[in-house]
């Protein structure tokens, strides 16, 4: 868990960089599934990430001032209601949640739109989400011309929007060492469930099956939810990216790739493994599994602090296209299959993303048109790939075959720490954990 003291920090820090205006950053709405039912809440990162608090319906308002003394931190959330708790169950309300969470006031989400007006009020700029959410627009657009209207009494209205998500993006860039334990709890976690899916899984079973194997083994060890919709794909299914269906069967001499994690207090871990279903690889399975791999060590060599951001990709980019040359799936020079980007048939996506409270976390990628250095804190994934279809000029042992290896990374100060090391993917350890299942 994240300390108490650590969002109010964030806060100020928030506020530093605004000197003096108004941010307003609300909580995710509920979303309903059908009828009366609703999907799982999970609340808004930027939120989250300044208060830790989890409710719907609540709102955080900063109010910065260049004394920072003179700051109020705010939050509206909804009112304490014994009745509802009874349906809905625990709610703070209001006093109990400024008390909890560090709060200068806290007050219920009817009063919003009443005091809103108010902290406004003589204030230059307005910090929000500017473009996110169109009914936000209209409601800050609202309050805004309200303050206009008591121009004539001496009241000033804020004469700037600003959009407070570069500030919070470069924030929520750098992991603190509390962040990393989360991210590396949730690691722990979803690497377990991988050494869970390849000791279970046997042809005949269904993909739904082994996603079913991770779900739980995410649950029974704390996790709040899955981090995104796990991806569990047999054969010719490992070739498409976003493959959700999971409803396949698996069949012997098959590779089946799994691409899921769990999120642990709203933190996510972000692995992909690719494996045999019968527990052993074919000689050509093993040769594209392989030069994965090795793409995957060149990109991870490659994170360091003061590599650009590209430097893994363009590592493993370059042990890729090799390999699609030595494996017949590209012809010419390593150069020459780059510039024209011929291994796209094959590797079509980059080799990472930013990780964090969001699976694709928050980050500017480039500066003034060149990509940022790494710095320690960061956290990436590392994840190259490789997708054979069927197509005439494609040798035939290579079709239908996905493998996707990724790993989580967090920059350290000499290099860099691999938190889902505790995966298994090296052809000797995937292959003796299968074979070793005592009804193999």
């Amino acid at each position: 868990m994240i300390p108490i003291k650590s969002f109010r920090e964030r806060r100020r820090h928030l506020a530093s960089q605004m000197q003096k205006g108004v941010a307003i950053v609300p909580t995710a709405p509920e979303q309903v599934r059908n009828r009366d039912a609703h999907y799982p809440y999970r609340f808004d990162s930027y939120f989250y990430y300044l208060t830790g608090f989890r409710e719907p319906e609540a709102v955080l308002v900063m109010v910065a001032e260049a004394d920072e003394k003179a700051s109020r931190h705010i939050l509206f959330c909804r009112d304490k209601d014994l009745e509802r708790e009874i349906w809905d169950g625990f709610r703070y309300g209001p006093e109990a949640a400024r008390n909890a969470f560090d709060f200068d006031e806290a007050y219920p989400i009817f009063r919003l739109d009443d005091m809103l007006p108010g902290l406004l009020a003589n204030q230059p700029t307005v910090y929000c989400s500017l473009g996110h959410d169109t009914a936000w627009d209209t409601r800050i657009t609202g309050w805004i011309n309200q303050v206009r209207q008591q121009t004539r009494s001496g009241v000033t209205a804020p004469a700037r929007i600003h959009d407070i998500r570069p500030l919070l993006d470069e924030m929520r860039l750098f992991k603190s060492a509390e962040e990393l334990q989360v991210m590396r709890r949730a690691a722990e976690i979803s690497s377990g469930a991988h050494r869970r899916a390849m000791r279970e899984t046997r042809p005949g079973m269904n993909e739904y099956e082994v996603e079913a194997a991770l779900l739980h083994e995410f649950r029974r060890h704390g996790a709040q939810a899955p981090a995104y919709t796990s991806i569990v794909a047999g054969g010719a299914n490992a070739c498409v990216l976003h493959y959700v269906g999971n409803n396949a069967r698996l069949n012997a001499g098959d590779l089946l790739l799994i691409d899921a994690a769990c999120e642990v207090d709203g933190y996510a871990a972000d692995i992909t493994r690719t494996f045999p279903v019968n527990g052993k690889f074919t000689p050509a399975q093993r040769d594209l599994y392989q030069l994965v791999l090795s793409a995957q060590a060149a990109a991870i060599s490659a994170v360091k602090p003061g590599s650009p951001w590209d430097a893994p990709h363009e590592a493993a980019l370059r042990v890729l296209v090799q390999g699609f040359i030595d494996f017949g799936l590209c012809h010419g020079s390593v150069d020459s299959v780059i510039q024209s980007e011929d291994y796209k048939r094959f590797y079509m996506h980059r080799t990472g993303h930013w990780l964090g409270l969001d699976v694709h976390d928050a980050g500017e990628y480039k500066r003034n048109g060149e990509w940022r250095p790494l710095q320690l804190g960061m956290t990436l994934t590392v994840e190259p790939g490789c997708y054979v279809r069927p197509a005439d000029n494609v040798p035939r042992h290579f079709w239908d075959t996905g493998v996707r290896i990724e790993d989580d990374v967090a920059v350290t100060e000499t290099g860099c720490e691999v938190l889902t090391s505790a995966a298994p993917k090296a052809v000797v350890e995937i292959e003796e954990l299968m074979q070793d299942r005592k009804d193999w």
